[in-house]
């Protein structure tokens, strides 16, 4: 389906490309009487076409008709096909070399570029499986010792003992669910073909909802929500735009040392609705921020003093999910203290709302 697409896609451009230098010289042929620039045309035209469309062909293609279109209605004897004149021949061979030259060119670049495309999902496909079989051996190293305690020494715990290793057991498995959303989102967003399914939300709701999460997650933190008091509506898939606010909310509960408030505001800017999430912990360290999306953060200089390390893999699933929302995030340290992350949507008009 895609390849007949593109085929019917390369076919019209080619059509409309030829038929725009055909009618540019008939223009130029009536203002300034003259056919000298008729080949040159013709030529570019062949050139832009080998240059925009997939195959070979198309180019070589478009080179015989721009040669008949220059013998019918630009070479003596006028509205006639002369196939054997020498200009006929040698107007052929000029534009049949450029169309293969570019087009060969053009088929090893877009060769090149896939090949480099490929290495870089590659790499980022390794190391995105370090990070998770490192990730998931710590928590479930924690629930198999815990209910190992629990099954061995079922008898000589107290029931407060055997609550505190069932609530770790509960926190590491909550902690589990939240890595298996991250990755799914990854796979979904980076799946071929996948369209986002956009749908008109409104700000506060949206707020409210991803706020009600938070609270049953993290009830010991508190945020400090502030939005537009105007209605707000926002084009967005919101099942993925909750998890980034979360993954934004969760990291900053996990990473941000001595934090003691969280901040949630969205600012509306021309046509687009900014988010940041902001606190006043400790920061990133410099040398990890161009690294935060990447989802490979070194060993050593990790932000988490928690047991259970990520490694920026929910930071980078908040990268793609933006990025697939025709947007970019972006993270800094704040001069007050603390760190802030931003990002920005495109909210929808006032008579579409």
């Amino acid at each position: 389906m895609r390849m007949t697409k593109k085929t019917a896609s390369d076919g019209g451009f080619t059509v409309v490309v030829l038929a725009a230098a055909f009618f540019l010289n008939l223009l130029l042929d009536r203002w300034f009487e003259t056919i000298a620039l008729v080949p040159m045309i013709f030529v570019l035209g062949v050139f832009l076409i080998s240059l925009k469309t997939q195959h070979l062909f198309w180019g070589i293609f478009g080179s015989f008709v721009s040669v008949l279109l220059v013998n019918y209605a630009f070479t003596y004897p006028y509205f006639g096909i002369d196939l054997v004149s020498p200009e006929c021949i040698v107007s052929a061979l000029v534009m049949l070399v450029v169309a293969v030259m570019t087009g060969t060119l053009t088929m090893q670049i877009r060769k090149t570029l896939q090949m480099k495309a490929e290495i870089e999902k590659e790499s980022m496909r390794a190391n995105l499986l370090r990070a998770v079989s490192h990730d998931l051996r710590t928590p479930l190293t924690t629930v198999y010792g815990s209910c190992s305690a629990i099954i061995d020494n079922f008898d000589s715990l107290d029931k407060a003992e055997q609550i505190k290793l069932l609530r770790g057991i509960q926190q590491d498995a909550q902690w589990l669910i939240r890595m298996v959303e991250n990755l799914l989102s990854v796979t979904r967003i980076d799946a071929e073909g996948v369209q986002l399914k956009k749908t008109p939300t409104v700000l506060e709701e949206f707020i409210d909802t991803v706020l009600l999460k938070f609270k049953k997650r993290c009830p010991g933190t508190a945020v400090i929500a502030d939005i537009p008091d105007t209605f707000v509506s926002i084009p967005m898939d919101a099942v993925l735009m909750e998890q980034v606010l979360m993954n934004l909310l969760e990291n900053a509960v996990y990473h941000a040392r001595g934090m003691t408030e969280l901040r949630l505001c969205v600012t509306l800017k021309g046509s687009r609705a900014w988010f940041s999430v902001s606190d006043n912990g400790c920061g990133i360290e410099e040398s990890i921020l161009p690294h935060l999306f990447t989802g490979c953060l070194d060993r050593h200089t990790e932000t988490s003093d928690s047991c259970r390390s990520n490694m920026g893999i929910g930071l980078s699933v908040c990268a793609a999910i933006v990025r697939a929302h025709g947007s970019t995030i972006t993270a800094a340290n704040q001069k007050t203290g603390g760190a802030v992350f931003r990002f920005s949507l495109e909210t929808e008009a006032e008579d579409e709302a």
